[in-house]
């Protein structure tokens, strides 16, 4: 049973957060392992196995990254933990033209400011890349969707470079 039949899911990327944490708590009560205190060795140790299942299908779906990543494993391209190189030169030349406007933001005349606007310019990016990857599942364009996770992945490590810079600024 992979994850989405685990929660009475469809097998797509767009998903209602509050049904998947709904099924989540259901799965939960049912097969926490205190129900099983009394019960055979095997049914407890079961309880625990189902029990981490449940949470480890919860935390890859809730995310959209791993949720992709699931998705994409399911359909036989396991890009989890994979250290192969993007090969889009304008998306990396992009992303290292926003990590050095990042850099220099803590010498503008207004940080703050500036840091803001760039985040709004990341959080856009994000969404849009987002878009980008959901548009290629729902047209089963695996080799994009899989690139589309990876430009998302640098996406998310500029965001978190700005959620840095945010903290050290306001130190």
């Amino acid at each position: 049973m992979n994850h989405f039949e685990l929660f009475g899911l469809p097998f797509q990327f767009p998903l209602d957060g509050s049904l998947l944490a709904t099924h989540f708590r259901e799965l939960q009560r049912r097969f926490h392992p205190d129900n099983f205190a009394t019960a055979s060795e095997r049914d407890r140790l079961m309880s625990v196995q189902k029990a981490a299942h449940i949470n480890d299908a919860f935390q890859t779906l809730k995310n959209p990254i791993s949720r992709a990543e699931y998705m994409l494993s399911e359909k036989g391209m396991d890009i989890r933990g994979e250290q192969k190189t993007l090969q889009d030169p304008v998306f990396l030349m992009q992303q290292m033209e926003l990590r050095e406007a990042l850099e220099e933001i803590a010498d503008a005349d207004d940080p703050e400011a500036a840091l803001f606007d760039f985040d709004q310019q990341a959080t856009s990016l994000y969404k849009s890349q987002l878009a980008d990857l959901e548009q290629q599942l729902l047209e089963e364009h695996w080799e994009a969707a899989a690139d589309a996770v990876r430009k998302l992945k640098f996406i998310v490590k500029l965001q978190v470079e700005v959620e840095r810079l945010e903290e050290s600024l306001l130190d």
